[in-house]
């Protein structure tokens, strides 16, 4: 099993790589946010999987351990194989797709291209338990009423702002009952 690559971008595509690892080049399958996630870094780090099918090996990166994790989840599902999840994956944050689980939220899951009704409500079915298991920061993201720090959150990450700071910023601010406006103002003056 191949969990991590460390070397050396060489190709770097929006749906696949080629990292230079010891004199050997892996191709890497991605999602957009992987992509987006590692800007131009020439020496890099991927979480990856090894899926071994009958008529290929092929290994799929990702820029963080929540990423990878959320596509073990999802191919675990009955309907979604490696590539569906991630093009999941490239559609909506690891974050944005919990949400929609928890949430029961089939509309958002279902706007992913590729997947129906039916898959989307099999994926909230399989996952919602496991969604509450996974830590997306210090603290769980879905414990009750939390959902203000969550779009919040989302919001500033779209803006640019690198994920753990933009956390750290909303904790150091945050007691609980903010708006979503109010959180976003004060993290951007911490930020």
């Amino acid at each position: 099993m191949i969990a991590q690559l460390n070397g050396r971008l060489i190709e770097k595509n929006p749906t696949e790589l080629v990292v230079e690892c010891a004199g050997v080049g892996y191709e890497v399958k991605i999602s957009l946010n992987t992509f987006s996630a590692l800007g131009n870094s020439e020496h890099i780090q991927l979480f990856t999987k090894l899926i071994v099918r009958e008529d290929a090996h092929l290994l799929y990166g990702f820029a963080d351990k929540i990423e990878r994790e959320m596509f073990n989840h999802l191919i675990s599902v009955s309907g979604i194989g490696p590539n569906t999840a991630m093009i999941m994956l490239s559609s909506l944050a690891p974050t944005e797709i919990a949400a929609a689980i928890q949430n029961e939220d089939v509309r958002t899951i279902q706007s992913i291209k590729g997947i129906g009704v039916k898959t989307a409500q099999r994926v909230i079915i399989d996952l919602k338990d496991k969604m509450l298991k996974m830590v997306f920061s210090s603290e769980n993201i879905f414990h009750a009423n939390n959902t203000n720090v969550f779009d919040a959150l989302t919001a500033l990450v779209s803006l640019g702002f690198d994920k753990k700071s933009a956390e750290k910023a909303i904790d150091k601010i945050s007691t609980g009952d903010e708006t979503v406006e109010q959180l976003i103002k004060g993290a951007l003056k911490v930020l």
